[in-house]
Formats: C-alpha cells, structure tokens, sequence
C-alpha cells in the first residue's frame, strides 16, 4: 500500500466501465479492480442488439473490450484481481486483495448480479447459442419459433408473456404443480394462448450441437423424460446479487441487492457509490447500467470535491 486512491471502483461490466471513462475524464485517476472475470454478463452475451449506436449489432465481448479502452484512454488503472474483503467501517475504506491492503477516499460498487442457472453441463455449453437468462435481451432472435421458459416466478411470467410477442410458442417448465408468481402474473401467462405449461417438470439436458434445437423434460410424478423440440431456452429462476463481500456494512433488501438513495447512487454509507446491477432488481440491461455508472462518477466527483478530497 503506498498511496490513498481518490476512487477504487470495484467490477468491471458496463457499469463499473462507463464510471471509470467519467471518473478518469474527471482527472481522478481511478483504481478498477476488475476481477477475474472481466466484463461482466456481456461477456456470455453474443449479438447485442439493443445497444444504442451499433446498428449492426456487436458482440458482448467486444463491446466490453471498447469500453475498457475507452477508460484506459482516460487513465483508468486496471488490477485483474477479485476483491477479497472490504472494511468500510472509516475512511479512506480499506480494500484487500488477498494480503494486499488498498486505501480509498471513495468506492464505486459495480459488482453486478449473476444470473441463476441450473448447474447443467450441456446449458452451460449451449449459454449463448440459444440458451439465455435474460428476454428482452435476446428474445428477438427467436421470431417465429419455439422456445421454453424454465420456472415459476414473476420473472419467468413477465419472461414468457414477453416472448409471445416473437416466438410462435411459449412452453413454461416448472417444477411444482403451480406457480410461485403473484395471481396477477400467473393469470396472465395461464390465459396466454401462445402459452403452454408443463407442470411438475423439470429441464435434465439441453439438446443440440452448435444451436440449441429441444430439452429433455423429466416429469416428476412418473420420471417419464420426453424430448421437447424448441429453439430457444431461458432461464428465470432469478438472479443473485453480488454483494457477500459487502454483508453487514451496507443496507440490501430483502434478497440481497444494494439500496441507493432515491434518484442517486448513494448507498447508505456516506462516500460508497453503487452502479448497475448491483443495485438494479428491475431493469438488468447494459445501457441502464452503463447509465447509473455515470450517475455514481458524477456523484462521487461532487462528494470528493465538497469533502476536499479531489
């Protein structure tokens, strides 16, 4: 440890990148820890689409890899390293990597949230080649044709209606004899005639080469599996913030992600700054992402200048 940082940002997907192009642009020549795996979701993302200015698309990864040079541009300074523990307790916090000691006036937070999958070796092959957690990401790609929805909740609903607008039909795989979701959500996926349910079911193998072409689907009751012809396969069974390192020094919700002040990126310790994910339960998207991470730049620009810190 040989100097306190201005800013240490913590995670590297749109959010944690597009704080850092603000915060080197700034002149607070940011620290980013990136960690081990570097650029977040996007990474296991092939075309996007929905990005403004690529009106051909790109790839997840190079989209990634564009930013991080923007902010290297800039001066950003990048540890390819996961954070190990965080003392947030006074300033400058404390931030470790393994035995090695880090000091900051301020944090910015952009550690994201991972999507839950179901621990299959063939889904994981097949994580971008049809297999998909997030809709409204990819669920143009699927105009026309069939496609599952693995779960019960408000978020496999709101998934499945939301594919009927591109698939020619919805299958919901769900575990149970009925839905988790509020009676307001289910009704509406139960009332959909694009929408079919298999009950008492569960997804034990993706089927396909290069593409994903059905799933194995075990009936619970009989152990009966058949082989459902599909497309596209998405996983809803929600998302985990990551925020273990942060328990127990900073507010969450109920299920775990960071709580910001209203219309700000303040967290509810004064100095600690939260982006993306991270703090984002509804949206999940890059671009909003990307925009809350200008909103925590900006923010702890004003706090290190009123504090005299910058």
């Amino acid at each position: 440890m040989s100097q306190v940082e201005n800013v240490i940002i913590i995670g590297s997907g749109p959010a944690g990148l597009t704080a850092a192009i603000y915060a080197s642009r700034a002149l607070l020549n940011p620290l980013m820890i990136e960690g081990e795996e570097v650029g977040g979701q996007l990474m296991t993302t092939t075309d996007v689409e929905n990005y403004p200015g690529f009106p051909e698309g790109i790839m997840g990864p190079e989209l990634m890899m564009q930013t991080k040079k923007q902010a290297e541009r800039f001066g950003t300074r990048f540890i390819s390293k996961n954070v190990t523990k965080v003392d947030l307790s006074s300033r400058p916090f404390k931030v470790w990597i393994g035995e090695q000691e880090f000091q900051s006036q301020a944090l910015i937070i952009s550690t994201g949230a991972s999507a839950k999958y179901l621990g299959l070796e063939s889904e994981k092959k097949m994580l971008g080649r049809g297999v998909s957690a997030c809709a409204t990401c990819d669920g143009a790609f699927f105009k026309d044709q069939q496609v599952i929805v693995v779960g019960g909740g408000d978020t496999a609903m709101e998934e499945a209606v939301f594919l009927t607008r591109f698939a020619s039909k919805v299958i919901i795989v769900h575990r149970r004899g009925e839905f988790r979701a509020s009676k307001i959500m289910a009704d509406k996926a139960l009332n959909h005639p694009k929408i079919e349910v298999m009950w008492d079911s569960q997804l034990v193998e993706v089927v396909g080469d290069k593409l994903v072409e059905g799933a194995k689907i075990e009936n619970l009751k009989t152990g009966d599996v058949t082989t459902v012809p599909a497309e596209g396969i998405f996983i809803a069974i929600g998302h985990k913030p990551n925020t273990d390192l942060f328990k127990g020094q900073l507010d969450t919700n109920e299920v775990g992600y960071l709580v910001t002040k209203p219309h700000s990126s303040w967290t509810s310790v004064e100095g600690v700054f939260a982006a993306g994910d991270v703090s984002d339960p509804i949206y999940r998207q890059a671009i909003t992402a990307a925009g809350t991470g200008c909103m925590a730049a900006i923010d702890c620009e004003r706090w290190l200048e009123e504090n005299n810190h910058s």
